[in-house]
């Protein structure tokens, strides 16, 4: 067996970069071209468009904020963490159709199905969000968009989605069974509930805003106000501050720490995978149906 070199490992990577990116281009383009996927993407955006334009000229306390002004960005951060559900949604019904089992029999396989699925969840919340995001802007008043708000969207999002993503892929590794994702769907809920995304998280009891600190949601939601809302805003926040260095460092810690496990942990369940395994899981579903 020949020795592995950095030259070897780069090879490899390369190897299993672009065909992951052609796949996930390909799957993002077919979900725009398919009636029940193309439906999905916009029955999200208008409902929430709706919610937002029936609350726009609504105040909230007595700060002069609307609430159509401060629930855009929550809406948005929202959304964002829940791109953590659908890669486990996508991973479970990939597994349960055998996708991921013929992934494993190509050399570095695994490595492309993932960074496939990336581009085609990243890609699709995305559009999700844009599909969202531009209409509001013309429907919510009091939003203090200017030339930096732009790049700070940006570098939230892709660090946010960065940092989420993997998770979705570990715990759709983890809790493999189609029946398991109402359970994923739980501790998600509860990062969201704590993250301060609804209502400021001041709010709630010191040691509440300690967890939701540790939590990628929280700052994903933080970064998403420091962006779109006016300064006066962040009185509300923990020190009164937007704290961008603490968003991107703590953004940042998740998505490498995720993009070094999910991997792995895919791995050690796409090794577990078989074609007598799955043909047995067909057999249990069919029985179910029956």
């Amino acid at each position: 067996m020949s020795p592995t070199t950095p030259a070897t490992t780069a090879v490899r990577a390369t190897t299993a970069v672009r065909p992951g990116l052609a796949r996930g281009l390909i799957e993002l383009r077919q979900s725009f071209t398919n009636g029940g996927d193309l439906l999905s993407h916009l029955l999200w955006p208008v409902l929430m468009l709706a919610v937002l334009y029936a609350v726009r000229n609504r105040e909230f306390g007595g700060d002069g904020l609307l609430l159509g002004t401060l629930a855009l960005p929550s809406v948005l951060g929202m959304n964002a963490a829940l791109g953590m559900v659908s890669m486990s949604q996508h991973l479970t019904a990939d597994r349960e159709d055998g996708t991921l089992l013929r992934a494993k029999a190509v050399p570095d396989g695994v490595r492309g199905y993932l960074i496939g699925k990336v581009v085609t969840v990243g890609g699709g919340l995305l559009a999700d969000l844009a599909i969202f995001l531009v209409p509001a802007l013309f429907i919510v008043d009091g939003l203090a968009v200017g030339p930096g708000s732009w790049p700070t969207l940006v570098w939230v999002l892709v660090l946010g989605m960065a940092a989420t993503l993997p998770i979705g892929a570990i715990l759709g590794s983890v809790f493999s069974g189609a029946r398991a994702q109402g359970l994923i769907q739980l501790p998600v809920l509860g990062m969201i509930a704590v993250s301060g995304i609804f209502y400021p998280v001041t709010a709630l009891p010191d040691w509440l805003q300690v967890v939701a600190q540790l939590t990628p949601v929280y700052w994903l939601g933080l970064g998403m106000r420091s962006a779109l809302l006016p300064d006066a805003a962040a009185a509300v926040e923990i020190g009164a501050s937007w704290r961008h260095l603490e968003t991107a460092g703590v953004l940042g810690v998740w998505a490498v720490l995720g993009l070094a496990i999910a991997p792995v942990v895919l791995r050690r369940m796409a090794r577990r995978e078989s074609g007598s395994g799955l043909a047995a899981r067909r057999e249990k579903a069919l029985r179910r149906a029956a």
